[in-house]
C-alpha cells in the first residue's frame, strides 16, 4: 500500500434520519449505499470515517410523543435505539452514531450558532406565514390551511418573535459552489438547487417561540433552534466542532470537509442551499460532494408509513440475509433514479445472481480443486494456458477490474456489479466448455495439467470477483475469501488488485455454501410476515399534527385512501377539483427520449424547483419549439417510471379525437409558478 493511499482521508456521511417512524428499506438503502463506499475506502487504504445517527427535534417529534402518550425524549429514545439495532444487525460498518438530543451534539451546535451570529448572519425579527409541521418547513404559501408546495400536507398558521438567518446574502457565493459540476450529482438534482437559488433567496427563519422540544438558543433560551440547523450540524459537531477538548478538534480539522454526503432526493434543498450557506456564514468550507440517490418505491409509491406501505429490512435479513438485500438494492435500482421494490424481484434476483451466480461458481471451484488437488490451489501449465479461452478470461478480468473501478467511483452501482457479474457469467461459460470433471476421471500428465489450468483460471477470476463485490456483499465474500485461503479480505489491498495474484499451492479453507438456493415460497413468507406486523396505524405515526392527511393526487389511489368518487352524473364536487394543483411551468430543456416516438424529456421550472416531466407530445411539437415556452402543469401527480425516466408532473394539453395533441397556454404574461385556480 502506498503511502499516498496511507495518507488519504475520507469522511462520508449518511442523512441522519428522524425519529417520527421505525426504520425501513428506504432508510436501509442510503445507509447500505455508504456503507458500500466506506467499505471500498478502506480497502483503497483511505482513512474513513463513516457517520450516520438520528434527528430528533422539533414540532413534529413534540407531538407525535404527545399522541403515544410518551415524553418526547422516550419517543426519541425508543426509535433511535431501532435505527441503531438494525444498523447493527445488518453490519453497517459506521464509525460514530450521532444523535441531535446528545449533550455533545447540544453544546456544539451552540458554538455553531454563536460564531454565525457573531459574524453578522443571525439578526431577530418576527414571521408570520404559513409553515408545514411534517417537513419542519417554512412555506411560501397564502392561507390558513393552504397546502405545502412540498408534501401537500395543510400548513399552519405561524406569528412568532423569530431569529432570521442571512440566507439572501449567499446567493452568489453558492453559485460559484454550484458552477462545479461534481459538487451536486445528479445533474437533474444539480439544476433544481441552481434554478432555486437564481429565482432569489429569502432570509431564513431559524428559531421557534412556540413549543419547547429543541436546542436552545443561546442567550435566549425562550427560543429553540430551527430544527434543520439543529440537524445538519450534526455533520460536524460529530467529528469534534465546537469542542474544548484538543483530540476532537484535531478530528475535526483532519476529517472536514466530507468528501460525500448521501442524502434522498427530497431533502436536496437543506443540504444544498442551506447547509452550505450556514457552513459558509461560520467561516467554514462547504462539504466537497453531496449526491442525491431517488426514492425506493413499493406498490408504486414512495415508502411512507403513513402511507403504510412500508417494508421491514428485519424480514428480508430473517428470511434471505443481510447480502441478499444489499446486493439487490444496489444491483436493481440505478443510483440516483427511482426504483422499484418488490418480493418477488427480490427473490429472482437473489436466485438468479447469488445463489446461481457467485454462489455455484464458488463452491463448483473450490469443490474440484478439493478432490482432484487435495485442496490446494493447483499450477496452470505454461504450455497449454493459451487454450481453449484461458487467456480471454484472463484479459476479460482485467476490463473488469479497470471498469468496476471507474464505476464505483462514479457511484454508478447497478453497473459496476453488472459488470463484474459478466466475469461471473464468463468463467461460467468457460467451465462448461472445458468439462473439467471430464478430465478429473483421466490421469495422464496432459490431462492433468490441463485440469489445473482451468482451475487456477476460474479460482483466480473468483478472487477477483469476491474482492470487487467486497464492499457490497461483505458478509459472503469474507467466507468466500476465507474458502481460497486467503485470511481476512478486509486486509487486502484494492488498489492492487490483477490477474495471477492467487498464490499457487495454498491450501484452501473449508469449503461451503454461501448463497443457498431460496424456494418458491421465500416471496410469501416475507409477505406474510410483513402482512402480520402491519398495524393500523396510529395518529402519532401517520400525521405530525392532529389533522387529516393530505389528499392523494388525483386518479392515484395509496393504501388506506381511495380516489375521488364522481357524482351519479359524473359532476365532482369543488373539494376534489381543488386537489388537483396546476402551476405555470417553464420549459427549460426539452429532448427526444431514445425509441420512443412519441415522447419529450422536458426539464420544466416551477418557480420553486425544476422538474423531469415526460410528455407524449413529440408528434405535434419539435424539442427546439418548447424551450423558454410556458406549460400548464399538474404538479401534485404523484411520480410515474417511463422508459427507465421518471417524471414528476404532467403537461396540460387538448388532444382532439384523430388530432395532434395541442399545449394550454396563456394570452397574457404570467409569473413562472403561478398556481391556476
Amino acid at each position: 500500500m502506498s503511502a499516498k493511499n496511507m495518507s488519504k482521508k475520507f469522511y462520508i456521511t449518511t442523512p441522519i434520519f428522524y425519529v417520527n417512524a421505525r426504520p425501513h428499506i428506504g432508510h436501509a438503502y442510503t445507509t447500505i449505499a455508504c456503507d458500500t463506499v466506506a467499505r471500498r475506502q478502506r480497502m483503497l487504504g483511505a482513512d474513513t470515517f463513516f457517520l450516520t445517527g438520528t434527528d430528533e427535534h422539533g414540532q413534529k417529534i413534540e407531538r407525535a410523543a404527545q399522541a403515544a402518550n410518551k415524553t418526547p425524549q422516550q419517543f426519541a429514545d425508543e426509535v433511535s435505539n431501532q435505527f441503531r439495532a438494525l444498523w447493527q444487525r445488518m453490519g453497517i460498518s459506521n464509525d460514530d452514531f450521532i444523535r441531535t438530543t446528545e449533550d455533545r451534539h447540544k453544546r456544539r451546535v451552540q458554538a455553531l450558532w454563536r460564531r454565525i451570529r457573531d459574524n453578522g448572519f443571525i439578526y431577530k425579527g418576527t414571521y408570520t406565514g404559513q409553515y408545514c409541521v411534517f417537513d419542519e418547513l417554512y412555506v411560501d404559501v397564502v392561507g390558513a390551511g393552504a397546502p405545502c408546495p412540498e408534501c401537500g400536507r395543510p400548513t399552519e398558521t405561524v406569528q412568532e418573535e423569530n431569529y432570521f438567518f442571512k440566507l439572501s446574502a449567499f446567493q452568489g457565493q453558492l453559485l460559484k459552489l454550484y458552477a462545479d459540476p461534481h459538487f451536486i450529482r445528479p445533474e437533474t438534482r444539480r439544476n433544481e438547487v441552481i434554478s432555486f437559488v437564481r429565482s432569489g433567496l429569502r432570509d431564513l427563519s431559524v428559531s421557534r417561540s412556540t413549543f419547547s422540544w429543541g436546542i436552545p438558543v443561546p442567550d435566549d433560551p425562550k427560543h429553540v433552534m430551527y430544527v434543520w440547523l439543529d440537524a445538519l450540524a450534526n455533520y460536524i459537531t460529530a467529528i469534534g466542532y465546537g469542542s474544548s477538548h484538543q483530540r476532537a478538534q484535531e478530528a475535526f480539522q483532519k476529517y472536514w470537509p466530507a468528501d460525500l454526503q448521501m442524502i434522498g432526493k427530497e431533502i436536496v434543498r437543506f443540504h444544498c442551499v442551506y447547509w452550505p450557506a450556514f457552513l459558509l456564514a461560520a467561516g467554514l468550507p462547504a462539504p466537497k460532494a453531496i449526491v442525491a440517490h431517488g426514492w425506493l418505491l413499493f406498490e408504486e409509491n414512495k415508502m411512507s408509513k403513513s402511507r403504510g406501505n412500508v417494508v421491514r429490512a428485519e424480514t428480508i435479513l430473517s428470511v434471505l440475509g443481510s447480502d441478499a438485500l444489499r446486493y439487490f438494492l444496489l444491483r436493481e435500482v440505478v443510483f440516483g433514479q427511482d426504483g422499484s421494490f418488490s418480493f418477488d424481484a427480490l427473490v429472482q434476483r437473489y436466485n438468479a445472481d447469488l445463489a446461481n451466480g457467485l454462489g455455484n461458481l464458488a463452491s463448483r471451484t473450490l469443490t474440484m480443486i478439493n478432490r482432484y488437488f487435495r485442496g490446494e490451489v493447483p499450477y496452470p501449465s505454461a504450455v497449454l494456458s493459451q487454450k481453449a479461452g484461458d487467456s480471454a478470461i484472463a484479459e476479460a478480468a482485467r476490463r473488469v477490474i479497470a471498469e468496476c473501478n471507474t464505476l464505483f467511483e462514479q457511484y454508478q452501482f447497478s453497473r459496476a456489479l453488472e459488470v463484474a457479474w459478466g466475469l461471473v457469467g464468463a468463467v461460467d461459460k468457460y467451465i462448461v466448455e472445458n468439462e473439467p470433471w471430464a478430465l478429473g476421471e483421466k490421469q495422464d500428465e496432459e490431462s492433468r495439467a490441463r485440469l489445473a489450468t482451468i482451475l487456477f483460471t476460474s479460482a483466480e477470476a473468483l478472487r477477483i470477483v469476491t474482492a470487487l463485490a467486497h464492499p457490497v456483499i461483505p458478509d459472503a465474500t469474507s467466507k468466500i475469501w476465507a474458502q481460497l485461503g486467503l485470511g481476512d479480505i478486509r486486509k487486502f489491498p484494492l488498489a492492487e488488485l490483477g490477474w495471477g495474484q492467487l498464490p499457487l499451492g495454498t491450501k484452501l479453507g473449508t469449503t461451503e455454501a454461501v448463497f443457498p438456493r431460496a424456494d418458491k415460497s421465500a416471496s410469501e413468507r416475507m409477505q406474510n410476515m410483513e402482512d402480520e406486523q402491519r398495524t393500523p396505524i396510529s395518529a402519532a405515526e401517520a400525521q405530525p399534527a392532529p389533522q387529516p392527511p393530505a389528499a392523494p393526487a388525483p386518479t392515484v389511489t395509496t393504501p388506506g385512501s381511495a380516489a375521488a368518487t364522481p357524482a351519479a352524473d359524473g359532476k365532482i364536487s369543488i373539494d376534489d377539483f381543488t386537489k388537483v394543483e396546476l402551476r405555470v411551468g417553464l420549459v427549460k430543456v426539452a429532448e427526444r427520449v431514445p425509441k420512443a416516438d412519441k415522447l419529450l424529456r422536458l426539464e420544466v421550472d416551477l418557480g420553486t424547483e425544476v422538474r423531469q416531466v415526460l410528455a407524449g407530445i413529440a408528434e405535434s411539437y419539435t424539442p427546439e419549439s418548447l424551450v423558454g415556452r410556458k406549460v400548464v402543469v399538474v404538479a401534485n401527480l404523484a411520480p410515474r417510471k417511463m422508459r427507465g425516466l421518471e417524471s414528476n408532473g404532467m403537461i396540460v394539453a387538448a388532444s382532439p379525437e384523430g388530432g395532434k395533441a395541442v399545449l394550454a397556454g396563456f394570452l397574457e404574461d404570467v409569473p413562472v409558478g403561478t398556481r391556476l385556480k
